[in-house]
């Protein structure tokens, strides 16, 4: 196996994860990534004399690929967990906690729904008709709105269910895939009709599991892909930056890829290929080869969004911040869709200065782009503003930091799933090549590891196959 020349195009953390298992396997492997840095998402930098993630910022500790890479890559020591619990939502003109036992917005408890002043009363009996109702017809893929809102009433899918994905896939519950965006709740769905039991379902069994829900690295998640880069060169893995590859094609033997500029092009054959880059780079290089597989891909929308990160003295608070942070359901009509208290949910970071208060605001929806347009100095006038709203923050920033994220986050639109096994169905046809990313089964880093196990599986299988 160590013959075999295996290139993985894309250095996020999809595009080196497949290249750690690969490597573990004997295989000799390539990393290609187009931009002048590995990480992809995943991006950290200084601030007020402070690291804070520009991308993701922690791994759900719930699914067990992410910390089990970071296992196997030694790092465990570095992690850290948050030092706050409890977020809130800005509903109804003011930052209210969020409702005890929901889970992604569905609602458990419905004492603590009509407690937390999220819903309005008539919300919260409405919500209720979920445990007498019929059961809701369930056949082909439904967006969230339409199958929720049916269930528990259009006010859930607004304040709650809404705000919640909406941070995860800056998209539109309209649009969006109840099988693909809620998996365990479209499963409940087909055995029975209460969202609400098959939330306090959900609920019971995460009680028994013990530990933080979140996780990051002492550095930021942004150091994770660094640290990965250093242990690949270690383990002979060639990592390549600013090597954009324009072509790839079939060769007898197996692949040919073309890299670098038109006037001067680099030619490099492999065995085999993984493509962890995101829908539409990864369509055009099928263009030719997977043409079914190249429209597919095509038809995967992606949102952009950008990150506004603000460091202020600690006094500029009037009353010390609590929790996490908090969440803005769109209904609200602001341009900020959630603001992270980052020094009070990572104390532990490496660095951490109690005087500073770090904080992250997210703006940008699917639609929004107008938004993303604006300047630099507008973003951080919006930030002010709605700090100034929610924490009564007179002060100006000591330090500001705006990272834009174009065509970030695919869209899991109604009958994703399918459009998925279309795509492996056309790929499983060409021997060698496989896909893995966020653009199929999960956007977080434990979903784009699990793509990238079992596009390494794929490959391996298949590479044994042609050893005498």
């Amino acid at each position: 196996m160590n013959a075999k020349h295996v290139v993985v195009v894309g250095g996020g953390i999809s595009g080196l994860a497949a290249a750690w298992y690969l490597s573990r396997a004997g295989l000799r492997v390539t990393v290609l990534e187009g931009s002048p840095a590995v990480g992809g998402k995943l991006r950290v930098s200084e601030i007020a004399g402070q690291w804070l993630d520009e991308g993701a910022e922690s791994v759900v500790t719930r699914r067990p690929e992410g910390l089990e890479l970071i296992e196997e890559l030694g790092l465990s020591g570095e992690l850290i967990h948050p030092g706050a619990a409890g977020a809130s939502i800005f509903s109804h003109g003011e930052l209210r906690p969020m409702p005890a036992g929901q889970i992604m917005g569905i609602p458990s408890d419905l004492v603590a729904l009509a407690q937390s002043g999220v819903i309005s009363q008539a919300g919260v009996a409405r919500a209720a008709l979920d445990l007498a109702k019929r059961p809701t017809p369930r056949g082909a893929d439904v967006s969230v709105a339409d199958y929720v809102a049916d269930r528990l009433g259009r006010e859930i899918v607004d304040r709650l269910v809404e705000p919640l994905l909406g941070g995860v896939y800056a998209g539109l519950v309209d649009r969006l895939s109840f099988e693909a965006a809620l998996p365990q709740f479209a499963q409940a769905s087909r055995t029975q009709r209460s969202l609400i039991a098959a939330a306090r379902e959900l609920r019971d069994a995460a009680a028994a599991k013990t530990g933080p829900l979140f996780a990051t690295l002492r550095d930021g998640m942004g150091s994770l892909p660094l640290r990965m880069a250093e242990i690949l060169a270690k383990e002979g893995v060639e990592v390549r930056t600013e090597a954009m590859v324009r072509e790839l094609g079939r060769t007898p033997e197996g692949w040919r890829l073309v890299l670098g500029s038109a006037a001067a092009p680099e030619r490099m054959d492999a065995d085999a290929v993984v493509l962890a880059v995101p829908a539409g780079p990864a369509g055009r290089l099928l263009a030719d080869t997977v043409p079914a597989a190249a429209s597919e891909l095509a038809g995967i929308e992606y949102s952009s969004m950008a990150i506004v990160s603000l460091a202020y003295h600690a006094s500029a608070f009037p009353r010390p911040l609590e929790g996490t942070g908090y969440l803005v359901p769109s209904v609200e009509g602001r341009n900020v869709k959630a603001v992270t208290f980052s020094s009070v949910k990572w104390p532990d970071r490496r660095g951490h200065d109690p005087g500073t208060v770090l904080l992250r605001a997210s703006l940008g929806r699917l639609g929004e782009e107008a938004v993303l347009q604006r300047s630099d100095a507008e973003l951080k006038a919006m930030v002010m503003a709605e700090l100034a709203d929610t924490c009564a923050v007179g002060e100006l920033p000591i330090a500001f930091r705006v990272t834009r994220w174009g065509g970030a986050l695919p869209q899991y639109d109604v009958g994703h799933l399918d459009r998925v096994a279309r795509i492996r169905a056309a790929v499983a046809g060409h021997r060698g090549l496989a896909l893995c990313g966020a653009a199929y089964d999960g956007v977080g880093i434990p979903a784009c590891v699990s793509t990238a196990r079992a596009a390494v599986a794929r490959i391996i299988d298949q590479l044994r196959e042609e050893e005498p």
